[in-house]
């Protein structure tokens, strides 16, 4: 009979030996590899808004403001429209302010509206960007074929709706899919 030394501790195994531990759910490995994915390609922009001294953030703050220049937005308008949630608007209109890419102005009828708009600084660090977005989006994506991305598109629209805010925004709210073309394609 073999007696156990009491001091040796458990026996581990190599983690090369360890077998790759399956996932709790399929929604669980659908969403962590949406999350390995968002951060692979997140690398890419942010190689490119660091160059102008940007967040993502920001970049699509004025994007969003360039879209509906010369109008102005409502601070609480724009972060509606986010791609993701900013907790700290004024923060980022701050920032964005202090750079000269927007102004903002409050409503006299309503002091606690206030309006922000584009500059032309604003517009032309836009411009200035537009090729180095359009390269960052094909190094990101442009090995997917036009039926794939469309696919995959279609796909995110109907992962997130039933989250999305329900306050209906017509950026951020999708429209319904007539179908969706689902192409494998290995991980």
């Amino acid at each position: 009979m073999m007696v156990k030394d009491p001091t040796a501790g458990p026996r581990v195994r190599p983690r090369h030996l360890v077998p790759a531990r399956e996932f709790d759910s399929p929604q669980q490995e659908a969403y962590l590899n949406l999350w390995r994915t968002y951060d692979r390609l997140k690398a890419f922009e942010d190689e490119v808004f660091t160059a102008f001294d940007l967040s993502a953030q920001q970049y699509n703050a004025l994007r969003l403001l360039r879209d509906v220049a010369p109008q102005t937005l409502p601070t609480l308008s724009l972060a509606a429209r986010l791609i993701s949630r900013a907790p700290d608007i004024t923060r980022l209109v701050d920032r964005l302010e202090a750079r000269g890419l927007v102004c903002r102005e409050r409503q006299n009828h309503n002091r606690r509206v206030v309006q922000v708009g584009l500059t032309p600084s604003g517009e032309a660090l836009l411009d200035a960007m537009a090729d180095r977005v359009l390269e960052c989006g094909a190094r990101q994506l442009g090995h997917l074929t036009a039926e794939q991305l469309q696919s995959l598109v279609g796909l995110l629209k109907i992962a997130r709706l039933p989250h999305e805010s329900s306050v209906a925004d017509p950026a951020t709210t999708a429209t319904p899919l007539k179908k969706v073309v689902v192409i494998p394609q290995p991980l």
